[in-house]
């Protein structure tokens, strides 16, 4: 996991979920590509191999173009990030309007071939 540079600015310093300049994890408050004020938490994966990243507005589910931004701002082009819908018996819904972004450190993780998850013609089914 990579912070970028621009995103120090934003790190909360104080408080609960404050961390210092550099560390690779922290709490980030400021405004999203879509002009959403976006919440993020990010932590690096030290104790459980899972990088994680939430993302929160104050009013609504962040949207695809930011998570995509956001995605750009912790992890690099080829990396694999996932968001998971788990079973229903291991959800947990502490924060109706936050998604969540996890990146396996603990080796290359699984992908379907592209021609499943990048067929352009699927879009035309719609």
């Amino acid at each position: 996991m990579k912070i970028a540079p621009e995103m120090e600015s934003s790190r909360l310093r104080l408080g609960r979920y404050r961390s210092n300049p550099g560390d690779p994890y922290g709490a980030f408050e400021l405004m999203g590509p879509c002009g959403a004020r976006l919440t993020i938490m990010a932590t690096d994966g030290a104790d459980t191999a899972w990088e994680h990243v939430s993302v929160s507005t104050r009013r609504r589910v962040p949207n695809w173009e930011e998570m995509c931004w956001v995605k750009k701002r912790f992890w690099e082009p080829e990396d694999c990030v996932i968001q998971f819908h788990p079973p229903e018996s291991q959800y947990v819904n502490n924060y109706a309007v936050v998604l969540h972004m996890w990146r396996w450190c603990g080796g290359p993780f699984p992908i379907p071939p592209a021609i499943l998850v990048g067929d352009k013609s699927l879009g035309e089914l719609a």
